[in-house]
């Protein structure tokens, strides 16, 4: 039987939007670097606009460590699994350090997005839009 070596700390959090879900781990690094299911961060989210938003908490939060954020995504589309990301590194960090909270919650990155698409009623085309009237 082998010994069992002791496992990296890190900080786990989850985050949703709409039927996203990011299951966020942080570990203590050198320097920044993501890891999203498997795969580095611009090859898993090629728009910089998405690339922005997913690291938007680790950059405005400022916590005093550098991490390695480890991602596994499932669900969604990409823009929301971009927004997932951000709200488990957002919750991750309040893991790590209960003092970035004020900054966090004030940027609104703590607050789980609840917007979804709204679901299809009986006697409608889409959610609220009708079918076409016709006199006669």
């Amino acid at each position: 039987m082998t010994p069992t070596t002791p496992k990296t700390p890190y900080f786990e959090a989850v985050g949703r939007r709409k039927t996203a879900i990011a299951r966020v781990r942080l570990f203590a690094a050198k320097q920044n670097s993501y890891q999203v299911n498997g795969k580095d961060l611009a090859a898993y989210f090629p728009v910089r606009e998405h690339q922005a938003l997913a690291v938007e908490s680790l950059t405005e939060g400022k916590p005093a460590e550098k991490f390695l954020v480890s991602v596994k995504l499932v669900g969604g589309g990409i823009s929301a699994q971009a927004e997932a990301m951000r709200h488990g590194i957002a919750r991750a960090l309040l893991v790590y350090d209960a003092q970035l909270r004020g900054r966090l919650k004030k940027a609104g990155y703590l607050k789980r997005d609840a917007r979804a698409k709204e679901r299809r009623k009986f006697g409608l085309k889409k959610a609220r839009k009708s079918p076409q009237w016709s006199k006669r």
